[in-house]
């Protein structure tokens, strides 16, 4: 294994200063570099990690309906890959409009789905008819994304998108076919008992570019904001 240098080294190579900026601004940047190093080197790490996950469980036979009403299997989904991401978004008949939070996270993958599947499948997930679910993506302006509808709620009730309650909740997972048979890769986990005071429950790496790119910003995310459906002029 290659020794990495200390974060703190690369970081002095890498600060340059902008125009007209305070020695403590530099200082202070430089700094921040470091951590911003050392968090990226986790973040390879974390990935190494789950990619030495073992097989997870079967999936269960469950059906799924496509944009013509056809009926397809589990494995189906994986077209000509190995690898298949979905996402289950929380867009249920019960629903109105789709979760804001969904939407921004799904719609954040329209654009790059056509590269994400050059390696692997994707499909975005949901309780409503796939009809009802283009729609709503046609008035977004998404085109490259897959929809599907759950045949039932199986999948949904066991992989926690839908409580007994009736609520639902987003469900991120990947997923590796053998053959026929499909096995879950990795599904992220943790609610609210997981989440760190002052923030609600997120992945790490967050997923969602919303945040990441407040994350640059003064302000940050803020604790009182949430993406919305539609937003006046």
């Amino acid at each position: 294994m290659t020794e990495l240098r200390p974060a703190s080294e690369l970081a002095e190579l890498g600060s340059k200063p902008f125009p007209n900026e305070s020695p403590d601004y530099r200082a202070a940047r430089t700094k921040l570099l470091a951590e911003e190093i050392e968090l990226r080197r986790h973040i390879q790490r974390v990935a190494a990690m789950r990619r030495e996950l073992p097989d997870g469980s079967e999936a269960g036979d469950y059906r799924f309906l496509d944009a013509d009403g056809k009926e397809h299997s589990f494995a189906d989904l994986f077209g000509r890959h190995d690898t298949l991401v979905t996402y289950f978004w929380m867009y249920g008949p019960g629903r109105e409009r789709p979760c804001p939070m969904c939407t921004s996270f799904v719609g954040s993958l329209d654009i790059p789905s056509r590269d994400i599947e050059q390696r692997v499948a994707l499909a975005i997930i949901g309780r409503s008819p796939v009809s009802r679910q283009l729609e709503f993506a046609r008035e977004r302006g998404w085109n490259n994304l897959t929809f599907y509808q759950t045949v039932g709620d199986d999948f949904a009730r066991d992989y926690r998108g839908l409580h007994d309650d009736g609520s639902e909740w987003s469900i991120c997972a990947s997923w590796k076919r053998k053959g026929v048979k499909v096995y879950l890769f990795w599904a992220a986990e943790g609610d609210f008992e997981t989440a760190d005071p002052g923030f609600d429950p997120h992945l790490a790496p967050d997923p969602t570019p919303l945040w990441n790119i407040l994350d640059w910003t003064p302000g940050g995310r803020g604790t009182d904001w949430y993406p919305k459906l539609e937003y006046g002029a």
